[in-house]
């Protein structure tokens, strides 16, 4: 195997490079990757026989070791967020195994209870795509049931109780203006769900759509440890330029992969669903995206009427009789002026 090098390249590149010639050359034929999550800081991640023969940093945190030992090669990459990749190489798939077995014993800690459920985030980047899991404070629907106007409740409640042999449309479509708190309901589907739906956030839908390799191994090639057997949830939030009238002429094949994904072949391979948040109003949006079978649930979040959103401040001053969202209640609750252009006012309640 030959490795031509220049003023490009790292010495990230270079620990890449020596740690895939062993298997491109055909002397370590076997390879398998894995990995890990909320890694403990005390964990070597290598083995008791192994010996590092290279080690590169980057300013970003990222660490990146190659270590070598009898029969096998182990790139171990880790990252500033506790997540790290481990690659290894070996004369037998059995030794590969034993080897990821040995360094992962013990080298991650246990999942959050209590408030959090664990999301995946996907992006890519300059070294391919890659996904990342991040235990998120949630609480459940009966808890933030209030922060909503009541004619959403009966509807809201409906999606919050959906189970996987109720599943019809692939699309959960929340509309609406900033601050009116669409992203606080997917929070809180994350937690409703948690029992049957892994929920991902893909932090580059733009991306995501334009390129078939990422699409695919988002939405097909991430089952991983006991969420294997689960649905999916890609969460694609304020995706207003993919899914609005003009959108087949603005983004090409975006549209079309997304309704694929929602009920064509792709959907259909997988068990996944697309939630989707915009602040489009609904006249707006591409007709093909709220056809009618397509949608698991399409629902408009607005600000609250004046007399609820009185009441769940306690009092009515301050408080437009046109009603308030949940974002410039929280503003007034702490002694804000609530405006509704301000950046400031929709905070984690888009």
């Amino acid at each position: 195997m030959n490795i031509w090098l220049d003023d490009g390249d790292t010495a990230v590149d270079v620990i890449d490079a020596l740690a895939l010639s062993p298997f491109a050359s055909g002397d370590q034929p076997w390879s398998r990757t894995v990995g890990l999550e909320r890694v403990r800081s005390d964990a070597s991640l290598m083995p008791a026989a192994g010996t590092l023969v290279r080690a590169a940093g980057e300013d970003d945190g990222r660490d990146s070791r190659l270590i070598v030992g009898d029969g096998w090669t182990l790139r171990v990459v880790r990252y500033k967020n506790r997540s790290a990749t481990l690659s290894v190489s070996a004369i037998s798939d059995e030794l590969a195994k034993a080897v990821l077995e040995e360094i992962t014993e013990d080298a991650t800690e246990p999942a959050p209870e209590s408030d959090h459920v664990e999301m995946g985030f996907w992006w890519r980047g300059g070294h391919g795509s890659r996904r990342s899991g991040k235990p998120i404070t949630t609480a459940p629907w009966a808890e933030v049931r209030g922060n909503y106007a009541r004619s959403l409740h009966d509807p809201l409640s409906r999606l919050m109780s959906v189970t996987p042999q109720e599943v019809r449309g692939r699309l959960v479509l929340l509309h609406g203006p900033p601050g009116t708190g669409k992203t606080t309901l997917l929070r809180t589907l994350a937690h409703e769900w948690r029992s049957w739906c892994q929920v991902d956030c893909v932090l580059d839908p733009e991306l995501l759509f334009g390129s078939p390799g990422y699409l695919m191994e988002v939405a097909v090639g991430s089952d991983c440890g006991d969420d294997g057997d689960k649905w999916r949830l890609l969460v694609l939030e304020d995706c207003d330029e993919l899914i609005r009238g003009g959108a087949k002429e603005a983004t090409g094949q975006g549209l079309s992969r997304l309704l694929n994904l929602t009920d064509g072949l792709l959907g259909q391979g997988r068990d996944v669903l697309v939630a989707i948040t915009t602040n489009e109003d609904l006249a707006r949006l591409h007709p093909a995206v709220v056809r009618p079978g397509r949608c698991l649930a399409q629902v408009e979040v607005g600000a609250l009427p004046y007399d609820e959103a009185a009441a769940w401040l306690g009092t009515g001053e301050g408080v437009p009789a046109s009603g308030a969202t949940l974002a410039e209640l929280f503003a007034l609750r702490e002694g804000v002026a609530a405006q509704s252009t301000a950046p400031d006012t929709t905070g984690l309640y888009l």
